[in-house]
């Protein structure tokens, strides 16, 4: 389940080759993501760029970032 609220944040790491990123919240807390989270359907997302995204319940216990979006 996804939170309610949709976070602003900055991708902070993306690896286009293995499909795996960072996104930093704007209060400073990192969420990874994998390229299938970013909505557009690109699977490529620049380093800097501000997105929206939402938070779910990893795989392995942590939260992850989903459904993210280029401000």
């Amino acid at each position: 389940m996804a939170t309610a609220r949709p976070r602003a944040g900055t991708v902070d790491h993306f690896d286009e080759a293995d499909g795996l990123g960072t996104v930093r919240d704007d209060d400073g807390t990192s969420y990874p993501f994998h390229c299938t989270a970013i909505v557009d359907g690109t699977r490529t997302i620049a380093v800097d760029t501000p997105v929206t995204f939402a938070i779910v319940a990893g795989r392995v216990g942590r939260w992850e970032a989903t459904a993210v979006r280029p401000r």
